[in-house]
């Protein structure tokens, strides 16, 4: 045991939620010390804000000079007739079928690979448009001690995918990449343009991202659950499934804390539930933001959630917001994972 845990404080790099960038995960570093030290990387090619102010309200977008910070505003957003739509509401939610937008057969990737940390948010973000757009793709857990799943790249945090030959990292970069070689190889696309989607987007990676640590490290038995994915995914032998689980457990716990400090959440639930209750609000009674159908801002919001859904914070912010109905929506219209169709 104590060999595991001096190969565990070597080299732990779990990164589950500790984010340092807009579309990476970094790793958590575990000293030889008694205590356990923890450090983050700043990934300076990505130039993300961090929350300001304080309290739990700062998670919509920032106004320009100032600190405060609304809810993206749609200009074009053109409110239609309602009539017409009486006799669809009436229709269950449960029963309803969503349409996917298809690809054509001849932009569809061969081969994709994603090197992954099954409950890093960023991901899952790549996987829920892999999901929806049923693209097939293979997953390569990567092992967060040794990390010789990714030896090969000189880029060593995740997600790395790779598309028929083609190594991408970053997970908005690789979205948009995906988006203009297989959606819309007619015309390019990116995060930056000024939509309402990709606002959205924007504020998943500078803001939403950000609730999440602390409050799935909220304290010892909740850091616990979280790492109990490593006894299930993985090239883990047994004395690296232990030492991961509870050192990494309580390095993630006292990480909440500090990431916590940072981005001056007072509350971290009321933190999690006011930005889903945000989220639901931006919809306007839309199913989703894209309408009949989701969009990148949905399938991004969705992804970075999917990973918590059924952790305890999950179930707490699902019971405590109206974000639930929407979530049920998206687990419909993105449908059965295209990873089981690559690996079957």
């Amino acid at each position: 045991m104590r060999r595991g845990i001096q190969q565990f404080q070597k080299g732990l790099a779990t990164s589950r939620y500790l984010t340092s960038g807009r579309g990476s995960t970094r790793a958590v570093g575990v000293s030889p010390a008694a205590s356990i030290h923890t450090t983050t990387t700043i990934n300076t090619t990505n130039n993300t804000s961090s929350l300001s102010g304080s309290g739990v309200g700062n998670y919509g977008l920032r106004q320009p000079g100032s600190n405060k910070y609304s809810h993206p505003t749609n200009h074009k957003c053109i409110v239609g007739a309602v009539s017409f739509s009486v006799a669809a509401a009436a229709v269950s939610s449960s029963s309803a079928v969503y349409a996917k937008e298809p690809i054509k057969p001849e932009f569809l990737p061969k081969d994709v690979v994603l090197y992954q940390y099954e409950a890093c948010p960023f991901c899952n973000k790549i996987k829920a448009f892999l999901d929806y757009y049923d693209v097939p793709y293979k997953v390569v857990e990567v092992n967060p001690i040794s990390k010789k799943e990714i030896k090969w790249s000189e880029y060593k945090k995740v997600p790395i995918l790779v598309v028929d030959g083609q190594q991408m990292v970053d997970s908005s970069e690789i979205i948009d990449t995906l988006s203009n070689k297989v959606l819309h190889p007619e015309k390019s696309i990116s995060r930056e343009d000024d939509t309402e989607e990709n606002q959205w987007r924007r504020w998943v990676d500078d803001h939403l991202v950000h609730v999440l640590s602390p409050n799935i490290y909220r304290s010892t038995s909740e850091a616990l659950e979280s790492f109990d994915y490593i006894t299930s995914h993985g090239n883990f032998s047994f004395m690296e499934k232990v030492t991961a689980k509870y050192a990494g457990a309580a390095a993630m716990y006292f990480v909440s804390k500090k990431l916590k400090k940072r981005h001056n959440i007072t509350d971290e639930r009321a933190a999690l539930y006011e930005a889903a209750n945000t989220w639901v609000e931006t919809l306007k009674g839309r199913d989703f933001l894209g309408g009949a159908t989701p969009n990148l801002g949905d399938l991004a919001v969705y992804g970075v959630l999917r990973p918590i859904r059924y952790l305890t914070s999950g179930k707490d912010m699902v019971e405590h917001t109206q974000i639930g109905e929407w979530y049920t929506r998206m687990e419909k219209a993105v449908g059965e994972s295209s990873r089981k169709k690559a690996e079957a």
